[in-house]
């Protein structure tokens, strides 16, 4: 077996031999595998391989590991990095493929100074863990020393009939509307102030691959921002990872979330109202399916008909640094 740099040029291939593997739960479009494993500035080249047979030159593995690499403000993961997929071919497992490409990736990571690895969760990442879809996977990863972080995340689907309404929710002195595309730098300010990280992270990535506003609801009262919900559709600048597996449904995919309200404002039923108005609007857009991602709070979102669609493990692994 030949191991080599994950490189673009094999995009189409690895794409297929995803589908081969995953596309009956998990289908991939080359646009997502571009924009999450090859486009991510995070990608840690040092530790994403191919497995190549031999005698077909075809891949048959790969591997992708991520470390934050980008400048900004802001840092995602102190301390951490990522194994964002790591896939082989049914008819070579068990020959040691997989464990030799996640060792490439443990020792790149670790020259680092990586001191934590996780599984999935990374910028642009896939899943927020290992898919309850494939048991066998958390039984080799306990085998790899990886431990379960007792942590179960979830996506949960609504589809709504073509006679619901959601009606914007009214309370005094407060409106649910979608930015307007000269409020980026008040959005911006407010994820500063309220919601550091990931979130933040996310809407400043969005703005930068030509986000007009269209994706957020927004919470004002005051003159100020003090909420936001995200929401995607297939016009949306970007893949985004509620509407990952589009390809599953006949129908146009939504997807609803992250949401937060500022502390100062919480406790008033904003959380809440805040879905709705992004049902509201992804409704308006003729969208019944919608999709809400990566959530622990099954039973907030139930009030809203969502159901657990799927649900993932947490995983990860505390390293000694070289």
């Amino acid at each position: 077996m030949n191991y080599v740099p994950l490189k673009e040029d094999r995009l189409t291939e690895l794409c297929l031999l995803w589908n081969r593997e995953l596309g009956e739960h998990f289908p991939m479009q080359e646009q997502l595998l571009k924009q999450n494993s090859f486009a991510d500035v995070n990608v840690l080249k040092s530790g994403s391989w191919v497995a190549v047979d031999e005698v077909s030159g075809k891949a048959v593995g790969f591997i992708v590991a991520k470390l934050w690499q980008e400048h900004r403000d802001l840092v995602l993961g102190a301390g951490a990095g990522w194994i964002q997929v790591l896939l082989v071919d049914r008819n070579l497992r068990g020959l040691g493929i997989g464990s030799e490409l996640l060792k490439r990736a443990e020792t790149a990571l670790m020259e680092h100074g990586v001191q934590k690895i996780l599984i999935g969760r990374d910028p642009w990442h896939y899943f927020p863990g290992v898919p309850n879809e494939y048991p066998e996977v958390r039984t080799w990863l306990e085998s790899k020393g990886y431990k379960d972080d007792n942590r179960v995340e979830n996506d949960l689907l609504a589809i709504y009939d073509d006679t619901s309404v959601y009606e914007l929710p009214k309370h005094e002195g407060v409106s649910f509307r979608l930015l307007e595309s000269d409020e980026k730098d008040e959005l911006l300010a407010f994820f500063r102030r309220c919601f550091p990280g990931r979130w933040e992270y996310e809407a400043i990535r969005y703005f930068e691959l030509g986000g007009t506003g269209r994706e957020f609801v927004v919470i004002e009262t005051d003159g100020h921002i003090v909420g936001f919900c995200r929401i995607n559709d297939s016009s949306s600048p970007i893949i985004a990872q509620n509407v990952y597996w589009s390809p599953l449904f006949e129908d146009e995919l939504g997807g609803i979330g992250p949401l937060g309200v500022d502390s100062a404002y919480q406790g008033r039923g904003f959380g809440l109202a805040v879905v709705q108005a992004g049902v509201h609007f992804l409704r308006e857009r003729q969208i019944r399916q919608i999709v809400i991602d990566w959530t622990t709070l099954v039973a907030f979102y139930e009030k809203l008909n969502y159901r657990v669609w799927k649900a993932y493990d947490s995983y990860s692994k505390v390293v000694e640094t070289t």
